[in-house]
């Protein structure tokens, strides 16, 4: 039973190494795309599991602002920003239709570090295309729901 914790923060700490890594590493390229080239994704844990007015389309969810999570504030933020979009996420696989579908020069995440490490090597794999910029907010409070991040920390990313 030990061997598995110790595997998992093992996995978390390499995985945090990775998006820290790859966040310096595209700073400078994010900062330079025109928010109107760039897509944000949240992940659907960040919801208040019972008060979300989120609109499902499939795979993701549309916020529809209602106040009820830290979401709302991020959705108002990219849109005022004039993201292309802001996705709710239920899986990291969705990552790839999205961008097939908005061709982003730029990809803001907020994520577990887990996730936030496949969303970046999948973006990294964007099948030699031109490279999409990434930039990752980890979650501070991760699991499968009611999960939690520091809001001040992904509006300045939005910014960036």
């Amino acid at each position: 039973m030990k061997l598995c914790v110790i595997n998992k923060k093992t996995n978390q700490e390499k995985n945090k190494i990775l998006t820290e890594k790859k966040n310096l590493d595209m700073e400078k390229l994010f900062s330079a795309i025109p928010y109107e080239e760039r897509i944000a994704f949240v992940p659907h844990c960040l919801r208040n599991s019972e008060k979300c007015k989120a609109k499902e389309r499939g795979s993701y969810f549309i916020c529809m602002e209602c106040g009820a999570c830290k979401i709302s504030k991020i959705s108002k933020k990219a849109k005022e920003l004039g993201y292309k979009g802001i996705f709710i996420l239920k899986g990291g696989r969705t990552i790839e239709k999205l961008v097939k579908e908005f061709k982003p020069k730029a990809v803001l995440g907020v994520a577990c570090y887990f996730e936030g490490a496949q969303g970046i090597e999948l973006l990294d794999n964007n099948g030699g295309k031109d490279k999409i910029a990434v930039q990752f907010v980890p979650l501070t409070k991760d699991g499968c729901t009611d999960t939690d991040v520091n809001l001040d920390v992904v509006l300045k990313a939005l910014s960036k």
